[in-house]
């Protein structure tokens, strides 16, 4: 896919990856980049050096997704590329002492946030997508969401999930014309990744969000699945189902060395 002269779509776009995927599809010659995200502010200032528009919009909420939508197809036509791009890095405790936790408020909002965005955006769009013959899906989740992420669970099983559904979007609609990518990178230089406690997800080196939407820029193209700008997650991926229980021990001693280093 190119997204020259294609509406396109950033949850999450005032910040981080979100914000270098609409500076890129700009600089690519879409035709409009339209910025959603909760912080207002900032979705205004990006889409201004983009010559784009901005919705606030909360993806937790169905009706917020919806909106998003609905006015972006009116004002603009019809979307051809949706980027599910939107994140939280809560519920990040590398003491916590219960994987089950002792509240369910941040395996809620991790379960809204990162899954069920997902399927809003596939819900309001697949109709339309499938009626004028094809459309394209790019969902951020997170290497987390193929191999594992030690100190939150909850970050962990939803990024699962999100992987889950990805996939099943893209078998479920492949006839339909309708193309999928899931973008997992493992650290990236974001205000989320300081705002946790500094872990595996940096052993690879952190990348900007720049290099993250140039690598997405050259997935789109090709129109693979998987996007991995650390590579070296593909494999992490292999020794992972090689050997789960040995894969397991070693996740395990990263752990006891996080806790160690944490606790001091």
């Amino acid at each position: 896919m190119q997204v020259t002269g294609k509406v396109v779509v950033v949850t999450g776009g005032a910040n981080g990856i979100g914000k270098a995927l609409c500076e890129a599809f700009h600089k690519a010659g879409a035709a409009k980049v339209v910025v959603a995200d909760m912080d207002a502010a900032n979705a205004r200032a990006v889409a201004a050096t983009v010559d784009g528009a901005a919705f606030r919009c909360d993806v937790a909420q169905e009706k917020e997704v919806s909106h998003v939508i609905e006015e972006t197809e009116r004002q603009f036509g019809p979307i051809e590329l949706f980027c599910s791009n939107a994140g939280i890095g809560g519920g990040f405790d590398p003491m916590s002492v219960n994987a089950g936790g002792n509240s369910d408020e941040p395996w809620q909002r991790s379960w809204a946030i990162h899954v069920m965005a997902h399927v809003y955006a596939a819900r309001h769009l697949i109709p339309r997508m499938k009626a004028r013959g094809g459309g394209y899906f790019l969902n951020t989740i997170s290497a987390a969401g193929l191999l594992s992420q030690v100190g939150s669970p909850a970050y962990s099983t939803t990024k699962h999930a999100a992987v889950g559904f990805a996939e099943n979007l893209a078998i479920s609609h492949k006839a339909d014309n309708i193309k999928v990518s899931i973008l997992c990178p493992q650290g990236v230089d974001t205000n989320m990744l300081r705002s946790i406690p500094k872990g595996p997800q940096s052993g690879d080196g952190d990348l900007t969000p720049e290099q993250v939407a140039k690598d997405v820029l050259a997935g789109l193209e090709q129109e693979t699945f998987l996007i991995l700008p650390h590579p070296q997650v593909l494999g992490y991926m292999r020794k992972k189902t090689e050997n789960y229980d040995r894969w397991i021990g070693g996740m395990a001693k990263i752990q006891a060395k996080m806790r160690e280093e944490f606790g001091k």
